[in-house]
């Protein structure tokens, strides 16, 4: 029997307190990533905290700069964290060797990048390309895999054109499909539409919502595009290497409303919006106060 004290050092009487996101396909928890370039330090990411649940469809915003693109490397064990803790399913992203990576990146998370060159072998087919990254799967069942994947996402008519023979749209279709071959829980895509016109562009947001909704895969895209992150149930800003705030779309009796909300980091931290700050003159030191059922914020100087 475990005792009372051994409790205690466990945070408490009872069950210990579950870990940050236990539940969570995502977690990141106060995420760092520092680069050196000569010597000079950046910090792309500043103590980032981030759950992702599993089937979640969700969109990542934000400035160029702002800590996007790192945070998708990252997840896609591209590069590993600085600091922090970082995983993703049941892979402990801080502690994985290099043999761990490659596994990783062929079981659990498929890529798709904003050029089209990154994500499919120009001299195969359509169909050549998603059954590549079946290495350990049987020759028919591969062919037959790829063939559901192209139907799809809707370019089962592409599937014996080489790249150089598909429109932009039906490349980034197809990568979706080579990028999900494998069955993998999380889908990453970074600027799918980037080089896109609105109506390819709509297809390619369809085909990802079409990989969440029927294949139950996790989704995170990056975007700039402001017409992808209004279709998601959430989409996440990312400012200055940390969650700022998120907008949850919300749909009750077919009126569709969208509520933002500041984001809390574990350390008790929120980023005050910069237009806020102006608009008061918000400065090093503020004014903080409990005011009954909420937290008043002021500039330093103002009245009480």
């Amino acid at each position: 029997m475990v005792s009372d004290s051994t409790l205690e050092a466990l945070g408490g009487r009872g069950a210990p307190t579950p870990a940050f996101g236990h539940d969570a396909l995502v977690v990141c928890d106060n995420l760092v990533r520092i680069y050196q370039t000569g010597s000079v330090e950046v910090q792309a990411l500043q103590g980032l905290d981030l759950l992702v649940d599993a089937g979640e469809m969700i969109a990542l915003v934000g400035a160029s700069g702002s800590g996007k693109s790192t945070l998708l490397a990252l997840l896609s064990a591209m590069d590993a964290p600085t600091a922090g803790r970082a995983r993703v399913g049941r892979w402990d992203l801080m502690a994985m060797s290099s043999r761990d990576r490659v596994a990783y990146r062929q079981q659990m998370v498929g890529v798709v990048w904003q050029q089209t060159s990154r994500n499919l072998l120009p001299y195969l087919t359509a169909r050549q390309n998603v059954t590549t990254p079946m290495t350990f799967t049987r020759r028919r069942r591969r062919s037959a895999r790829a063939g559901e994947l192209l139907d799809l996402l809707g370019v089962a008519h592409v599937a014996d054109r080489m790249p150089r023979e598909m429109s932009g749209g039906e490349q980034q279709r197809v990568a979706i499909a080579t990028a999900l071959a494998n069955e993998p829980q999380l889908l990453l895509a970074d600027e799918p539409t980037g080089e896109l016109d609105t109506t390819t562009s709509q297809e390619v947001f369809d085909a990802l919502r079409t990989a969440n909704r029927e294949a139950g895969t996790t989704v995170v895209v990056v975007t700039h595009d402001p017409s992808v992150s209004a279709q998601v149930e959430r989409t996440v800003a990312i400012r200055d290497g940390r969650t700022s705030s998120e907008v949850l779309r919300r749909d009750a009796d077919g009126d569709v409303t969208h509520e933002e909300y500041a984001v809390m980091d574990r350390a008790g931290r929120v980023q005050v919006p910069r237009e806020y700050r102006e608009a008061l003159e918000l400065t090093r030191r503020v004014r903080i106060a409990l005011e009954g059922d909420h937290v008043s914020v002021r500039p330093d100087g103002s009245p009480r």
